[in-house]
C-alpha cells in the first residue's frame, strides 16, 4: 500500500493523537480555509458553513486514529467535511427536485457571454441552485471529483449526477445570461 503521508504530516498526526493543543491548532489551520470553501460552496450559507466545519473537525479530532494513510489527510478531511456538510442538508430536508426532461443536450458554457461577469456574481449564481444541481456542480467542476465519485458521495447513481450537472450547468447559463442584461 502507497503511503500518502510526508514525514511532517506523520509527526503532525502522532502529536494530535498525544493531545498537543498546540499540533491540534496546526492541523486545523491548515485545512479550515480550502474545507470552509468547500461547505460554504455546498450549502450556500457562512453560518451554517461555519457550524458544519467546526463539527466535521470534531469528528477528524475524535477519528483521527482511524485514518488509514491510503489517501492523503486532506482527502480524508474533505470527505469528512463533505459528508458533514451532506448530514446537515439531509437533516434540513432542503431537497428539491426537477422534472426529468429528456431532452437535455450538453450545451458548452459560452466564454463571451460569462468572462465579464465576476467569481461572486458566479458563486452567487451557483448558490441559487437547487440544492441537487448546485452539489453536483460544486463537486464537479470547483472540487474536481468525477461523476463515479460523486455519485457515491451523494448516494445518487452516475447518471443521476450528469443529469444534475446538465441541468445545473443550463440553469447557471441562463442566470449568468440573464445578469449580464441587466
Amino acid at each position: 500500500m502507497k503511503n500518502f503521508i510526508s514525514p511532517e504530516e506523520l509527526d503532525l498526526i502522532n502529536k494530535c493523537l498525544a493531545g498537543e493543543r498546540e499540533s491540534q491548532q496546526l492541523l486545523y489551520q491548515k485545512y479550515v480555509n480550502a474545507m470552509y470553501h468547500t461547505v460554504v460552496r455546498m450549502v450556500g450559507n457562512a453560518e451554517d458553513a461555519r457550524d458544519i466545519i467546526q463539527d466535521a473537525f470534531i469528528k477528524v479530532f475524535n477519528n483521527l486514529e482511524t485514518f488509514r494513510r491510503d489517501s492523503t489527510l486532506g482527502a480524508w478531511i474533505k470527505r469528512i467535511t463533505i459528508n458533514s456538510a451532506l448530514n446537515f442538508l439531509r437533516k434540513a430536508q432542503r431537497t428539491q427536485t426537477m422534472p426529468f426532461e429528456d431532452n437535455l443536450n450538453e450545451t458548452p458554457m459560452e466564454t463571451e457571454e460569462v468572462k465579464n461577469i465576476s467569481m461572486k456574481t458566479i458563486h452567487n449564481a451557483i448558490k441559487s441552485l437547487p440544492e441537487g444541481s448546485r452539489m453536483v456542480l460544486t463537486l464537479f467542476l470547483l472540487e474536481g471529483y468525477q461523476h463515479k465519485e460523486i455519485a457515491g458521495i451523494l448516494g445518487i447513481t452516475e447518471s443521476t449526477s450528469k443529469t444534475q450537472y446538465r441541468r445545473g450547468k443550463l440553469l447557471l447559463q441562463e442566470k449568468l445570461k440573464a445578469l449580464k442584461t441587466i
